[in-house]
């Protein structure tokens, strides 16, 4: 059976835990920021997990992140 081609942009965008949690960036960060206040930006920094339910549909993509 031949290897599973990785989608790389995706590869390039999430991250796996030691747990098999699955991090991504939020969205909302990268323009208009101006308007936004400290603390919304200052939560937008950090990263979050991907929800379970789209965990199936991201392994397609990237079946060799874990």
């Amino acid at each position: 059976m031949p290897k599973i081609k990785t989608c790389r942009a995706m590869a390039k965008r999430f991250r796996a835990t030691r747990t098999n949690k699955i991090l991504r960036r939020k969205a909302g960060k990268s323009h208009l920021l101006e308007k936004k206040a400290i603390n919304r930006k200052r939560n937008l920094r950090q990263r979050t997990s991907v929800d379970p339910r789209d965990i199936k549909n991201f392994i397609n993509k990237v079946p060799y992140i874990f």
